[in-house]
């Protein structure tokens, strides 16, 4: 079956009515102990999240914004439940929220305490189900299925249950029930967008569960009663289904009978003798016989949708593709692995494509001194485009390749699902995640993607720590520079280094920008072998810039320099950036005119850098500390024009100029210190 491209568009039509500003969804998750709620709950929460006591108990609850899709919503993640009949205080008191959310019913008005909690009931329930023990969790749902309410199966360690043989048709289940069921595995990200989608949809579309009726000889023994309940005044007072209520009743649930008594004490005595008549003609007690034969339903149900057999076996590439980069313990280390080999490739194959392109241009034009200015601008316009084609042909281009493929694979989404930990950690939702990863081939679509998938704090943020993401123009001087005079060690060291600075700045900035958005559902796609079209379509959408924006500005920038160099101001540019260059960073005071104009493209950078020290082998001028400085440096300063532009556009002026203000602090700061420690190391070893 033939894949459509990650990357491909569609137009994507708008499911009405859309769930957004004050007609945003609430969605409740429902679970006994154990089931992953909690898991479900941190996979798709914000990163700052509203907890509370459900009100008169020691019970905590914890709500959030969520995105899903174009629809927002907001979860509510009540305390596990086991079942809804003769509920202990606090049990009961998250079953009130389930009914009423923060309007207590008539029968409750009396009460001194305040709503059960401070927001609306549930538009859907989203319950939570271990499948390798349904049956048990199945008397849970059966129970819920009565509030009246639409209502989502979450068929959560699917995983597991088919390592124990357990195999459940999600579909039967579903038909049975009357919800939609979808099978999940919470811990690696599976089934989570398919299960918000479903939960938006069945509010939509107005889907309720199946009536989950008892037994055909409990029903008939329960008519008189039902009829009874069947009263206006009652339905009025309790605001509950009559079905729900009548259970309660016939189970003498400690809470209905007490309000019973407290409201309609008139009508309590009359109901207590049709209770009683109802359970004359049962074998046991009305209250057992209703617990066993929900015992007997959920049995026979999941009977109905399931089979024993042997573990499922022949794991294949897929799962262990997913167990490398998904596992909540080994997930990061395979993101890490991914990001090492993309480096490693890039890095050997950048030798050999150098060579072949960039090295022997260099060595076609070194002979060309001129002396003239027509001349000097001649000589300045073939540097600027050698040093095009050494920066793209070798690093850039390779670089945002593999990085397409990673995303048109599936793999991309599956590092940012795993690396949503880590981004929570330093105040951001892993959403942005994969525009932090798109940042090592460009800033400008990093951000621009930030913009699309974040808002408010998170949206700032992001962007203001993607220009600290290595892109691939930097990452290239770091591989141009580093590779070749540090080796690999070398380079390793400053890409760790930018993430350290990555995740103190995001505690910074979190802090600074104290509001937060909302959280993401995040979509694992599915494995796909990306076709030669679609690589070669993103790849070239990601570098068209090139000759756009960049070519004009090296060669220009080109140009400008050897001018300046040609009739001697390039000496005032250096001065003046003496106190930078050469009492704080330890580099020669030429490289004053490189850092001034690397604000024009980071490319360029490199290219004053040859220029500037007056040969292409640097490692004649600038030894192992002083590169490794400037390489850092470099890293962290201002953002290219088109950078800055983007984020103009996309944060606003005031925010834009902080990120300037920003990065040449962090920049000034950074190198300075490691350059100070190099030193020391320098000197111990002498």
């Amino acid at each position: 079956m033939n894949k459509q491209p990650a990357s491909q568009q569609f137009d994507v039509p708008l499911s009405k009515p859309v769930f957004r500003g004050q007609k945003h969804l609430r969605i409740a998750l429902v679970g006994m102990p154990n089931s992953g709620k909690s898991t479900l709950f941190n996979a798709v929460s914000a990163t700052s999240i509203q907890t509370g006591e459900l009100t008169g108990t020691q019970s905590i609850y914890v709500e959030c914004p969520v995105q899903i899709g174009f629809d927002e919503a907001r979860l509510v993640s009540l305390p596990s439940i086991q079942s809804l009949n003769n509920l202990s205080h606090d049990d009961l008191v998250a079953l009130q929220y389930l009914l009423w959310g923060d309007q207590l019913p008539l029968v409750s008005a009396h009460e001194q305490d305040a709503p059960p909690a401070p927001f609306a009931p549930p538009d859907v329930i989203i319950q939570v189900v271990d499948a390798t023990a349904l049956e048990r969790h199945l008397e849970l749902t059966i129970e819920l299925s009565q509030l009246g309410k639409p209502m989502v199966l979450a068929l959560n360690m699917m995983d597991e249950a088919r390592k124990k043989g357990v195999h459940i048709n999600s579909h039967t289940l579903s038909e049975q029930l009357g919800i939609p069921v979808v099978p999940t595995v919470v811990l690696m990200g599976h089934g989570i967008s398919e299960l918000f989608t479903a939960a938006a949809n069945a509010v939509r579309e107005g889907e309720y569960p199946h009536p989950q009726r008892p037994s055909d000889y409990i029903v008939e023994s329960l008519k008189p009663l039902n009829k009874a309940l069947h009263d206006p005044e009652l339905q009025k007072a309790f605001c509950v289904p009559y079905s729900f209520l009548l259970i309660q009743v016939a189970a003498n649930d400690r809470y209905f009978m007490d309000e019973l008594e407290q409201h309609f004490p008139q009508s309590l005595p009359a109901l207590l003798q049709l209770r009683a008549e109802a359970e004359q003609s049962l074998p046991r007690p009305l209250e057992e016989e209703l617990h066993a034969d929900r015992h007997h339903r959920a049995a026979t149900l999941f009977e109905a949708v399931s089979r024993l057999g042997p573990p499922v076996e022949g794991r294949g590439w897929r799962f262990w593709l997913d167990e490398l980069f998904l596992h909540p313990r080994w997930g990061l280390l395979g993101s890490l692995g991914v990001f090492a080999l993309v480096l490693f490739v890039v890095f050997k194959g950048s030798v050999y494509l150098d060579s072949m392109t960039a090295a022997k241009l260099i060595d076609w034009v070194s002979a060309w001194q001129p002396e003239t200015t027509s001349g000097v601008v001649g000589r300045a316009v073939a540097d600027g485009l050698i040093g095009l084609v050494g920066i793209v042909i070798p690093y850039m281009i390779p670089l945002v390749l593999l990085l397409v493929w990673l995303e048109e694979a599936g793999i991309m989404q599956r590092i940012a699902f795993v690396v949503d930990r880590g981004f929570h950690k330093i105040g951001l939702h892993g959403g942005v995640a994969l525009p932090f990863l798109l940042g090592l081939g460009c800033n400008v679509p990093a951000i621009a993607g930030a913009a699309a998938v974040a808002s408010g704090r998170d949206r700032i943020v992001a962007s203001l720590l993607i220009t600290f993401v290595p892109c691939s123009a930097r990452s290239a001087i770091i591989l141009a520079i580093g590779g070749k005079y540090l080796g690999g060690i070398g380079v390793f060291a400053v890409f760790m280094l930018t993430m350290i600075v990555i995740a103190v700045l995001g505690r910074l900035l979190t802090r600074r920008y104290p509001e937060t958005g909302p959280g993401q559902v995040m979509e694992i796609p599915h494995y796909a072998m990306p076709s030669v079209k679609a690589l070669i379509s993103m790849t070239w959408m990601r570098t068209s810039d090139i000759l756009t924006i960049v070519t004009p500005l090296l060669v220009g920038g080109s140009i400008v320099l050897a001018l300046l160099s040609h009739v001697g101001a390039d000496d005032i540019i250096n001065v003046v950036f003496t106190p930078i260059t050469s009492w704080w960073l330890g580099l020669p005071v030429v490289l004053g005119v490189p850092i001034l104009f690397g604000v024009l493209r980071k490319e360029l950078s490199l290219l004053m850098i040859y220029q500037a020290l007056g040969s292409f082998e640097i490692g004649m001028y600038l030894d192992w500390v002083q590169m490794m400085t400037f390489l850092i440096f470099l890293t962290f300063y201002i953002p290219c024009i088109s950078t800055f532009a983007v984020m103009l556009k996309t944060i606003g002026r005031k925010e834009a100029f902080f990120s300037i203000a920003l990065s040449v602090g962090v920049a000034l700061l950074v190198s300075g210190v490691i350059r100070l420690l190099l030193e020391g190391v320098r000197w111990i070893q002498v």
